[in-house]
């Protein structure tokens, strides 16, 4: 009877029941990016909803999971979209997504409207 107690608690322990649950997490809808050229506003739900929700598809490989980091700079955009790294993996001629070129005020670098007196 002691065996089969221990071999019911090793099952229990080793295969995640009486374990907290992982809790998933939660990313920001969208991301503001200050830039000089405008900022850049990055729509977290809408990127993970074209990947179904696969976190891998972009993390950590592309991006790591920490809040605010864009390692996309000037002087970095054709780089990253010739090696496929960073928003280049997707933005670049022949990509899943835009290419960057010709794209910069229309779909990324959005300056703040001037304020009217």
């Amino acid at each position: 009877m002691r065996y089969i107690l221990m071999l019911i608690l090793i099952v229990f322990t080793t295969s995640g029941f009486g374990a907290p649950a992982q809790k998933k997490k939660e990313a920001p809808p969208k991301m503001v990016f200050t830039a000089k050229t405008g900022n850049v506003t990055f729509d977290h739900a809408a990127h993970a909803k074209r990947v179904k929700d696969d976190c891998k598809t972009c993390h950590p490989k592309l991006w790591p999971e920490a809040k605010g980091i864009l390692n996309y700079k000037a002087g970095v955009h054709k780089p990253a979209e010739t090696k496929k790294v960073s928003c280049g993996a997707c933005h670049h001629a022949g990509g899943v997504a835009f290419e960057t070129k010709g794209n910069c005020t229309s779909k990324c670098h959005v300056k703040a409207a001037a304020k009217k007196d």
